[in-house]
C-alpha cells in the first residue's frame, strides 16, 4: 500500500471517530443554553440560580469524567487484542462503577446542597431556587455518570455514532419537556430540573441498552464484579488529578480575571466563552485519539500507534489554527451579539488576538492528552498537570501583583499550555508510554 493511501486510510478513520464526538461533545453546552433560555424568562433571580447550579453541578459530573475517558482507553485496548467478550466486561465494570459512584453523590449532593449554594454567597431569593434546582437535578446524577461511562465504552468499541445520535434525541427532547414542565404545568425552575434530569436519564438507558445486548451477545457477564470495579476506580485516580489541575488553572484564571475590573472580566468571560467552545471541537480529536491509540496498543502494534499519533498532531496543529483564524477573523461578527461596550470590544479583540494565537499548540496538546490516555498512561498525565499549575500558579498571580491587565493574563494562560505542551511531547518521544497488551 502506497504512502498516501495508508494516510488517507488514517485521515478517514480519524474523521470517522472524531466529527460525531464533536456533535456529542458540543450537545452538552447546547443543553445548557437552551435550559438557560428557558428560565431566563422565569426571571432574573431564577436565572442567576441556574448559574450558581449549575456550576456545582458541572464540577461534580467533569470531575467524573474518567468515567469515559479510562472506560475508553480500556476497552479499546481490549479490542485490539481481540478479546470482544472481555472488553464489554470491562465495560459492565464502569457502569457498575459510574452507578455506585452517581448514587452516592447524588445523596451528598441532595444532603449538602445548601452549603454548596450558599459557598458562592448568593442572595437569598438566588439561593432558594438554586437550591431546589441542584437537588432535584441531584436525582439525575447516577444516570449523567452512567452516560460518561456507556459513552466511553462505545467509543472504546470505535462507535461514536450511537452516543452522538443519543444526544441529538436528548436535547431535541430536553426543549420539549422543559418547555411542557415549566410553563405547560407551572413547575417553575422545579420543572427544568426536572425535565434534564428525566432526558438524562433517558439518555443514559437508551446507552446502557447498547452496551448490554453487545455484552449478552459476546457472552460477557452482566453483574457486578467488585474486583473489576475497583480495577476501574483505581484506572480513574490519575484521571481525576489530571482533571483537577486544569480546573483549577482555569477557576485561577478566572479568579484574577475577576480581580481586574468590570471591563476586563466581561472581556473575559466571552473570550473564555468561544475558547471553551474551540475546546470542544479539538477535544474531538482527543477522543478519536483514545479509541485508536488504545486498539493499536492492544492488538501489539507499537509502529501503527506511533504513526497515528503523528497523523494525529498534525489534525491538531492545523485544526488549531484553522480555529484560532476562525476565532480573530470572524470577530467583527459574533462580538456585537455580546456587548456595545466600546471599552470591552477593545479589550476584547486584545484578548482574543492571544487567545487566537495559541490555538495551534492548543490542538496539539488536546491530541496528545488524549494519545496519553488512550495509552493508559494516567500516572503521568496526574503528575505532568500537578507540574504545569505548580509553574502556572505564580505566573498568573504575578499579572494580579504587577496590575499586567488581562492580556497579559491570557499570555499566562497560554504558558500553563505552553509547559503541558512540553511535558506531553516529551513523553511522546519516549517509549515508557507504548506499553502493549489488552491490559496496561
Amino acid at each position: 500500500m502506497s504512502r498516501r493511501r495508508w494516510v488517507g486510510g488514517q485521515d478517514r478513520e480519524i474523521l470517522r471517530l472524531a466529527v460525531p464526538a464533536f456533535v456529542a461533545l458540543v450537545s452538552e453546552p447546547l443543553m445548557l443554553l437552551a435550559d438557560s433560555a428557558i428560565i431566563g424568562h422565569l426571571g432574573t433571580p431564577q436565572l442567576a440560580a441556574l448559574g450558581v447550579a449549575g456550576t456545582v453541578l458541572q464540577t461534580i459530573v467533569g470531575i467524573c469524567v474518567f468515567l469515559a475517558y479510562g472506560t475508553t482507553s480500556a476497552v479499546a485496548r481490549r479490542i485490539g487484542a481481540g478479546d470482544h467478550r472481555g472488553a464489554l466486561a470491562q465495560g459492565i465494570d464502569g457502569l457498575w462503577l459510574a452507578l455506585l459512584l452517581g448514587v452516592v453523590l447524588a445523596l451528598a449532593g441532595v444532603v449538602f446542597a445548601p452549603q454548596a449554594i450558599n459557598a458562592f454567597n448568593p442572595s437569598p431569593d438566588v439561593a432558594e431556587y438554586a437550591v431546589t434546582y441542584l437537588r432535584i437535578s441531584c436525582f439525575g446524577i447516577p444516570s449523567m455518570l452512567i452516560l460518561l461511562a456507556a459513552t466511553g465504552v462505545l467509543r472504546g468499541l470505535q462507535d461514536t455514532k450511537t452516543p452522538m445520535v443519543v444526544a441529538i434525541s436528548a436535547n431535541l427532547l430536553n426543549i420539549v419537556l422543559n418547555l411542557l414542565l415549566v410553563y405547560g404545568l407551572h413547575l417553575d425552575i422545579a420543572g427544568s430540573a426536572l425535565g434534564t434530569a428525566l432526558v438524562q436519564t433517558a439518555a443514559g438507558v437508551a446507552l446502557v441498552v447498547v452496551v448490554v445486548r453487545g455484552a449478552r451477545r459476546d457472552g460477557a457477564k452482566l453483574t457486578p464484579d467488585l474486583p473489576g470495579i475497583l480495577a476501574s476506580a483505581q484506572m480513574g485516580v490519575p484521571l481525576i488529578v489530571r482533571t483537577l489541575t486544569l480546573r483549577a488553572a482555569i477557576i485561577l484564571l478566572t479568579f484574577v480575571a475577576t480581580s481586574l475590573g468590570t471591563t476586563s472580566v466581561a472581556a473575559h468571560q466571552v473570550a473564555f466563552t468561544f475558547w471553551n467552545f474551540l475546546a470542544l471541537a479539538l477535544d474531538a480529536i482527543a477522543i478519536a485519539a483514545q479509541a485508536l491509540t488504545g486498539r493499536a496498543l492492544g492488538a501489539g502494534d507499537v509502529a501503527g500507534t506511533r504513526s497515528i499519533t503523528r497523523r494525529m498532531m498534525w489534525w491538531g496543529l492545523w485544526s488549531g489554527a484553522v480555529c484560532g483564524l476562525a476565532l480573530w477573523g470572524l470577530r467583527a461578527v459574533y462580538v456585537p451579539w455580546f456587548t456595545a461596550d466600546p471599552d470591552v470590544r477593545r479589550t476584547l479583540a486584545a484578548v482574543l488576538l492571544v487567545a487566537a494565537i495559541w490555538q495551534p499548540l492548543n490542538g496539539v496538546v488536546f491530541v496528545l492528552d488524549g494519545v496519553l490516555i488512550g495509552a493508559g498512561d494516567g500516572r503521568y498525565l496526574a503528575i505532568a498537570g500537578v507540574a504545569a499549575l505548580l509553574l502556572y500558579i505564580p505566573l498568573a498571580l504575578s499579572v494580579l501583583w504587577l496590575d499586567g491587565g488581562i492580556v497579559a493574563l491570557w499570555w499566562a494562560f497560554g504558558g500553563f499550555m505552553l509547559v503541558r505542551l512540553l511535558t506531553l511531547v516529551t513523553r511522546e518521544r519516549g517509549d515508557a508510554w507504548l506499553v502493549t497488551g489488552a491490559t496496561r
